[in-house]
Order: structure tokens, then C-alpha cells, then sequence
């Protein structure tokens, strides 16, 4: 299983934007790069640098590596219809990101593990692949024998301080929720443009 192994706020000090989960990133105190120039970094990119930081900030949000984000472009572009939205769509409907989005994870990484040690079941059946497609309709949960376990026992109660999409469906008493219908672009709230990832890869 491939993982994205750079430090969790390297991308979030380097561009000073905060691209984590997590409630403690860098950014929230000082956001700019790091080192003694950090605060004075402020380089005007070209049209080819803009793309790439774009898709750089893809990768950071959602942990991915490069040719992970290169196979959804063009899986993308064989598909009809807007390549933009349905790159989205591809991103959004990771199971490790729909994971996140219900609120089982405090953190896209902690998505990822629970989903790679087995935890989480889709249709009723365990899947350990991260980056396995959900497709509208189906039923994501907490695998039954692990809701007794300290990760999950707090789970309906930290379901309720999150803000749950509007393309999902979650029960936190059934430790369970379901994809409702795929995502916009207009629902997805991304630190990064999507059409300047295709702009940069149809280059």
C-alpha cells in the first residue's frame, strides 16, 4: 500500500495555508514558510508554477502520491462530462476520505489507518483499501466486533460535533453512514482549484 511519507504541516509551511486536519497545524500561528526568510517569501509564480502548487495542495490535503493523482486525471478525462467535477468526484469518494468527511476520523491519516487495519466495512463487507471507490448508495460502518473498542465507544458523540456533507448520510447510533449522491464542486470546499490540476496535467 503506498503512502504519502512527507512530514504532516511541511506543505502548510511552505505555501503558509493550512492544507491538514488537524487543529494544531503551524500555519495557525505563523503562516508563512519557515526559516529566517519565511516571512519575507512572497515569489510571484509563473502560470506553470501556479498549476503545480495547486496540485501539489491536492496531494497534501488528501495524502496521496503523484502518480495516484495522475491515475484519477486520467481516469477523469476517459470519462464524459466536466473533467474538473469528475476529478473531484474521484478524490471525494475515497474511502478514506468519505471516512473522514462521516466524522469516524479526527484526520484523513487517521481515516486511512482505520480503513488499512481493517475497521471499517463497506456493504457489510471489510475493506482495507484506502483509496477503494464509494459509490452512491453504498453503506460505510464501523466493522461490528470493534465499536466496543476505546477508539470507537465515543464515536456518536464526537459524530455530532462534526458538520456532515450534504451528499452524506450518517446514523452514529448504527456507528454507520451511506453516500448519498455524488459530490459537486459547489459542495466540496477545496484549498486548491481543481481546474489548474487539469490545466497543469493536459499540458
Amino acid at each position: 500500500m503506498a503512502r504519502n511519507l512527507q512530514p504532516k504541516h511541511h506543505m502548510c509551511r511552505r505555501i503558509g495555508e493550512k492544507l491538514c486536519d488537524l487543529d494544531r497545524c503551524p500555519t495557525v500561528r505563523r503562516n508563512y514558510g519557515p526559516g529566517i526568510h519565511g516571512p519575507k517569501m512572497h515569489r510571484k509564480l509563473t502560470e506553470y508554477g501556479t498549476q503545480l502548487l495547486e496540485k501539489q495542495k491536492a496531494r497534501a490535503v488528501y495524502g496521496i502520491l503523484e502518480r495516484q493523482l495522475r491515475r484519477y486525471y486520467d481516469e477523469a478525462i476517459r470519462r464524459p462530462g466536466n473533467t474538473g467535477q469528475i476529478l473531484t468526484e474521484l478524490l471525494e469518494t475515497r474511502l478514506d476520505n468519505i471516512v473522514f468527511r462521516l466524522g469516524f476520523a479526527k484526520s484523513r491519516a487517521a481515516a486511512r489507518q482505520m480503513v488499512g487495519h481493517r475497521h471499517i466495512t463497506v456493504n457489510g463487507k471489510r475493506v482495507s483499501i484506502p483509496s477503494f471507490h464509494v459509490r452512491s448508495g453504498d453503506v460505510i460502518a464501523v466493522e461490528e466486533r470493534r465499536r466496543g473498542s476505546p477508539l470507537f465507544t465515543d464515536l456518536p458523540r464526537l459524530i455530532g460535533t462534526r458538520t456532515i456533507p450534504a451528499w452524506l448520510a450518517v446514523e452514529p447510533e448504527k456507528f454507520q453512514g451511506r453516500l448519498i449522491r455524488l459530490p459537486t464542486a459547489e459542495d466540496v470546499q477545496q484549498p486548491f482549484r481543481t481546474q489548474s490540476i487539469v490545466e497543469f496535467y493536459s499540458r
